[in-house]
């Protein structure tokens, strides 16, 4: 299957060239500033792309899945995959898809680093998982900021370490860490898929995946 994979447009998604594909992930952070306007403009535009299979996470700037979570589900009821803590299964692939970041500032679905809460968060992955769609990500991978620090989950590392089948992590949040990572020793995949830059009008293309080969990126 052909994944098509973007993530922190920040209200800027119109600004993408989407190439064709078979899924559409979009790993949060699709608004700037969370209002109902840019709520809709980006529903329309997202149910506008051709891809036969959308999949959709919420990211901290997402205020609106956690304020009106009912309201807002309702906009994609029916044509999106949207998951927070839950999973799908598209074409035989099973997916997971979770929001939470580790606490930074006061921004939506984030929790403590350290806590046991962001813990059990991860506990939930099944561990039949083969794509993971976190918004941030794992410790270590495509999380290495413009300081030079390292600053994904820990907790999430350690869960991705015990999920046995997993092929695929797509991610975000961290906008200097966009990239494909390919597996390693047998491993996982990591896509950091931020579309726009850190500290740059420009934006990111969309990174373009084959689930069955994932050894290198399409763009």
């Amino acid at each position: 299957m052909r994944l098509v994979v973007i993530s922190d447009t920040h209200g800027q998604h119109e600004e993408l060239d989407i190439p064709d594909g078979d899924c559409l992930i979009h790993a949060g952070d699709f608004t700037g500033y969370d209002s109902p306007e840019a709520l809709d403009a980006f529903a329309d535009w997202f149910q506008s792309q051709p891809h036969r299979h959308k999949v959709l996470i919420a990211g901290n700037h997402d205020r609106c899945f956690q304020q009106q979570p009912t309201t807002t589900k309702a906009k994609f009821q029916g044509w999106v995959h949207y998951l927070q803590d839950s999973g799908c299964e598209l074409e035989g692939i099973r997916i997971w898809g979770s929001p939470w970041t580790p606490r930074f500032f006061d921004f939506s679905f984030m929790l403590a680093r350290q806590g046991e809460a962001i813990k059990e968060r991860w506990q939930r992955i099944p561990l039949s998982t083969q794509l993971l769609i976190t918004h941030g990500p794992a410790q270590g991978k495509a999380d290495l900021t413009s300081t030079g620090i390292h600053v994904g989950c820990e907790a999430l590392q350690q869960r991705l370490q015990h999920l046995p089948e997993l092929q695929l992590h797509v991610c975000g949040h961290i906008h200097e860490g966009y990239g494909f990572y390919p597996a390693s020793q047998g491993g996982y995949a990591t896509a950091n898929a931020s579309s726009c830059r850190w500290a740059d009008p420009g934006m990111n293309p969309p990174l373009v995946l084959d689930f069955f080969d994932l050894t290198t990126d399409n763009v």
